[in-house]
């Protein structure tokens, strides 16, 4: 008789985000006039910058003609848009990669999920809390020992390794999501040094290195000495350029990671070419397009556009009075409710019509916190934060 993966049903019910969305539709549901406002999940509202739907334009004429048809390309990805990239490591971070160390996809959320294949469950996961649910739930669902570190007011959430800290596998996430704090150059070192003594990987989330705007702050990882021996970075477009519905990114795994006389980069292009067929044609010339000066600038209008939708939200918690993290370097902004974070969230939902997150969703060490996005429009974005400061207004004259 068949057996299933017993791992699953150490999984929650549902991922966070679809439980949202469950409490969201029955409250519009029994109160069909409500018009929401959303500052939950991180999906994007501005259109594709006009030269990649020009490149998208061109590349599915091209398809269209027998001259110039695509079929199977590489797994690991077009050359062209390996080139792209590692000119926008050379010019943005100052980084030197080869080609052959990025690997096209997707998106960042299936490759991170994805390279838990390159690893024996007997290993130990390293993750700081509050975190994005899918380095936690892919590893639950190979039956991973995995430990938290915790992350804090205290740390500024970007916690440290010390003399106790365990694990082999470590993740970590700058412009963290969600709480939108940014590591120093001089705390990941830290990271670095701690994965080089123990043999361990860091598998690096750098999914929202376009918003940091500080040129101290490290937009990889990679720019840390010693990074290239011990750490694995992911990057996607979904942010960057607004490819949460045209679904790019990309894995950059270096050849001086060897694990025991084993290279990680030819084992990822082995599981790569064997469960990854690659991303479209089409789609990887719109990517391309996004890496030219044009078309980065078009991208940064956007971005832009976002930023300033999250010093809205900053200056609002400024004038309420509310302890918060984020929104400066990061879309994101991590905010003190005071109560349980998905009480809040009906309060929010009930008394403004606005959808966040509940902080507890991210793990332990998010209870009592909430995530807002700056990801709507200027015109909601606005609305949302004057619905949330009479909130507050209510509810300090009920104490």
């Amino acid at each position: 008789m068949v057996k299933l993966n017993s791992n699953y049903g150490n999984l929650k019910e549902s991922y966070l985000f679809a439980g949202i969305a469950r409490r969201i539709r029955e409250y519009k549901e029994a109160n069909p006039s409500a018009d929401i406002i959303r500052l939950s999940i991180g999906d994007v509202t501005r259109p594709l910058a006009p030269q990649v739907v020009n490149a998208l334009q061109k590349a599915s004429q091209e398809m269209g003609s027998a001259e110039t048809f695509r079929g199977y390309g590489d797994e690991q990805g077009y050359g062209f848009l390996q080139e792209a990239i590692r000119n926008y490591y050379k010019t943005q971070a100052g980084v030197e990669l080869e080609a052959s160390e990025i690997f096209i996809s997707d998106g960042a959320k299936s490759d991170l999920g994805n390279f838990t294949d390159m690893f024996d469950t007997d290993n130990t996961v390293l993750i700081p809390d509050p975190v994005y649910p899918v380095y936690v739930d892919s590893n639950i669902m190979n039956g991973r020992k995995i430990v938290f570190i915790e992350g804090n007011e205290a740390n500024g959430f970007l916690p440290l390794p010390d003399e106790n800290t365990k694990g082999d596998i470590i993740y970590l996430c700058s412009p963290n999501n969600p709480t939108g704090a940014v590591y120093t150059k001089e705390q990941l070192k830290v990271w670095v040094d701690f994965a080089i003594k123990n043999g361990s990987v860091i598998l690096f989330d750098a999914a929202y290195e376009a918003f940091i705007t500080d040129p101290n702050l490290p937009r990889s990882i990679f720019e840390v000495e010693g990074a290239k021996s011990c750490a694995v970075e992911f990057c996607s477009l979904s942010k960057t350029a607004g490819f949460t519905g045209t679904r790019c990114g990309y894995t950059v795994v270096p050849k001086g990671i060897q694990i025991n006389g084993v290279s990680l980069n030819k084992m990822w292009l082995r599981r790569q070419t064997t469960k990854f067929n690659g991303t479209a044609y089409i789609i990887q010339r719109g990517a391309e397009a996004v890496f030219t000066p044009e078309g980065y600038a078009g991208c940064l209008e956007n971005i832009n556009y976002y930023r300033e939708n999250a010093k809205i939200i900053a200056s609002t918690l400024d004038r309420i009075g509310i302890w918060y993290t984020g929104g400066v370097n990061s879309p994101y902004i991590w905010l003190k409710c005071g109560m349980d974070s998905w009480d809040f969230f009906d309060l929010l939902l009930k008394e403004a019509n606005v959808a966040g997150t509940p902080g507890s969703g991210f793990g332990k060490c998010g209870e009592g916190y909430f995530r807002l996005t700056a990801f709507n429009t200027r015109e909601k974005t606005l609305e949302a934060m004057a619905r949330i400061e009479k909130v507050f207004a209510n509810l300090k004259k009920s104490n």
